[in-house]
This record gives structure tokens, sequence and C-alpha cells, in this order.
């Protein structure tokens, strides 16, 4: 179990955030996020003390502007797998954006106090309080649905190709990830790993991926705007695009295309 302390606070834009982990979010005051599966779909949620925010592995929501202070805990997969009674079924955490929940609350206010203390108990009282809560999550959240078909060694050919289609096709539009799992007509919890298996990385990375090498041919061999360039690879925003297309390239997109003219 990984615990961290986050302070929403105002942006400037709205940005999409990518979960890595199953986590819970719980408030440590009130306040409030904007909250939404689309940039268009952003939804104000109140927070009091001890109301949770549920994140699930290889998702992502879009947050907006925000005055709140979360304790995040992640939940490993390991922990969640252990909390399932049937090996038989496999189980579901969906995305809650607002959860009241006592047993849960009491597990994550049990954290936080370990935490201010510095965490004199160690590691052991964290795994221990890590099982709690994914049998609580398990339980009080989950949806029990018929374990889906395993592919070894990841998606078929046929289906990596359809959803590889799929991106380049909607490379100058918003994509989410239900679209791409389906397009192979999977769970988006089954195609995440199923895909991860496949390519070695997360659906949003490998779209993020896609969209700068679409960036980096226009960048060279036309000459157009960079905010052209960006909504033409399906960012939203000329900054968005440039802080991505750093974090892959590791200079900016005008350096790019100043090298490239070279």
């Amino acid at each position: 179990m990984e615990v961290a302390i986050e302070a929403f606070g105002p942006v400037r834009e709205p940005y999409l955030d990518v979960h890595d982990a199953y986590g819970v979010g719980m408030s440590l005051r009130s306040g409030f996020l904007d909250l939404g599966m689309r940039r268009a779909d952003l939804k104000r949620v109140m927070f009091e003390p001890g109301d949770m925010h549920v994140c699930i592995a290889d998702s992502e929501e879009w947050l907006g502007s925000a005055d709140l202070d979360l304790l995040i805990v992640t939940i490993s997969e390991a922990a969640l797998t252990g909390a399932c009674e049937a090996t038989s079924v496999a189980i579901d955490v969906p995305m809650e954006h607002h959860v009241r929940d006592a047993r849960m609350s009491a597990l994550i206010t049990a954290v936080n106090a370990e935490r201010l203390a510095g965490f004199p108990s160690g590691r052991l009282l964290l795994d221990s309080v890590e099982q709690a809560l994914a049998i609580a999550l398990i339980h009080a959240h989950g949806v029990r649905r018929p374990s889906p078909a395993f592919y070894r060694g990841g998606l078929p050919p046929a289906r990596l190709r359809t959803v590889t289609e799929l991106v380049h096709t909607k490379i100058d539009s918003e994509l989410t990830l239900e679209e791409m799992a389906g397009s192979v007509k999977l769970s988006v919890a089954h195609f995440s790993q199923m895909f991860r298996q496949s390519t070695g990385e997360s659906p949003h990375r490998f779209v993020l991926r896609t969209r700068v090498e679409r960036a980096k041919e226009i960048l060279r061999t036309a000459d157009v705007r960079i905010l052209d360039v960006a909504v033409a690879c399906g960012f939203k925003t000329q900054q968005h695009f440039a802080r991505v297309f750093r974090q892959v390239c590791g200079i900016s997109p005008t350096e790019y295309r100043r090298e490239s003219l070279r």
C-alpha cells in the first residue's frame, strides 16, 4: 500500500488524470471536485470529511476546478485477488466518484493516524489494512461477472489490429477506454490487462504515443501552426500537446520541428 496526500486546487484548464493502480481517496475536509469521464461532461461533486472517491487501475477521468484535500491509498491487484472468495468469478470494481462507507472510512482513518504518527507500526500494519480495505471494497462495491476467456500472451492479432485501426481512425478526436474495449467486445478491466500484455504499455500510453508519432510526421512535412498540429492529433489544447510531446520525445514540438529541418 502506498499512502499520499494530494491537494486539489484551482487549475487553469481541465486535465485528464490517468490511474495506474486501484486506489481510494478520502476527503480530509469539506470541498469539491469537478469530475467527468469526458471533458464536456464535468460535474461538481461535493465532499465532506470521510467521503471517498474510488479509482480503478488503467482508467482515466477528467478533473476540473477543485478545492479538496484527499488522503489517497493504493490497493494492489494482488490484494484484490486475494480478497475474492471464489476463483471462478472475476470481480470488477467500478469507478465511483462519491462513496460513503463507514467501514472503509474507518480503515483509511486508521492509515491517516499511522501517517501522522510517522508510521511507527511499520509495513505490517499497512499490509493488514490493505487486505481489509480490499475485502471491504469488493464486498461493498464489487460487481460480480463471469470470468472472460483468457488469451495467452494478450489480445489475438486480429483484435489488436482492430484496436490499432480504431486509434488511428480517431486520432483527431476523443477516444475512451470504453470505446477501445467495446471494439473487441471486452470489459475495460480485461481489455486493459490483455492490451498491456500485447503491447507492453497501457491503452492510454499507447494512444498518446500514437498521437505524438502522428504529430512528429506533420511537424516534419507541413508548415502549420503548433496549435493546428495539436488539434489534428486529438489534443484539446496546445499546452497539453506540448507537455505530452516533451514527455515522450524529451523536447518541445517547436524544438523538434527546428531540429528536423536542419
